[in-house]
């Protein structure tokens, strides 16, 4: 039996063993890390979207992140709540349907954009803040990689209100904010975490790291489908 996810990975042999070569290339370059056999497939496909090795060292990871996501894939419909619609869209959704999850984002929805001027805030803010009256952040997977007063409101929605995400994949990138914002979420025990320190991070570090997952779900499913 085949060992490539015939799902969440790569769908032709070509492009099979161009993904291989690069994991390959970015393993021998990046030399011994700190990650674990679970966490380095995410650094590395991060690394492997952006050709950043910086990733390796800058990305950190609650004890408990990736298996509080696997987990929250496995079980199946899981909502995946997004700062921006970027995230939505570099998602595959082939990948998604398997597991039953579908996304979410609201920043530039109507009433998101008028009480954001309303109350003088950003639309971030708001976003979280709808997305907590619609019930979708408790239990889900929340990614914020362009907007860290996303992941500001989002950790003080925990801290206030008692919002319990599965896991927060926190990677806003920028200058205001954004590495402050990152430390705040990673001084959360209580919620499973995985963010970039510092400046760095995006919408395309959140995809990546999200696919690193669901590879990982659906290796998971197949080896329990086959013991």
């Amino acid at each position: 039996m085949s060992t490539v996810n015939t799902v969440t990975e790569q769908l032709t042999r070509a492009g099979q063993a161009i993904e291989l070569s690069s994991f390959a290339i970015i393993d021998a370059e990046a030399g011994p890390c700190r990650y674990t056999a679970l966490q380095w497939p995410i650094v590395r496909r991060m690394i492997h979207a952006n050709a950043d090795f910086e990733f390796n060292g800058l990305t950190d990871f609650h004890a408990e992140a990736v298996a509080a996501g696997l987990a929250a894939m496995l079980r199946g419909g899981t909502p995946i709540v997004a700062d921006v619609e970027m995230i939505c869209s570099g998602l595959s959704q082939p990948r998604l349907a398997h597991f039953g999850m579908r996304t979410h984002q609201f920043i530039s929805d109507a009433d998101v954009i008028a009480q954001a001027q309303a109350e003088n805030t950003t639309r971030a803010v708001q976003a979280m803040r709808k997305a907590h009256r619609l019930g979708l952040l408790d239990g889900a997977i929340v990614g914020i990689g362009n907007a860290p007063t996303a992941l500001i409101e989002l950790v003080r929605l925990i801290r206030e209100e008692g919002v319990r995400p599965a896991l927060v994949v926190g990677m806003p990138v920028g200058f205001v904010s954004a590495a402050e914002s990152k430390e705040l979420m990673a001084a959360e025990s209580g919620v499973p975490w995985i963010v970039i320190r510092g400046r760095k991070g995006g919408s395309t570090l959140v995809v990546a790291a999200l696919h690193a997952l669901l590879a990982l779900a659906e290796a998971r499913q197949k080896a329990g489908a086959d013991a």
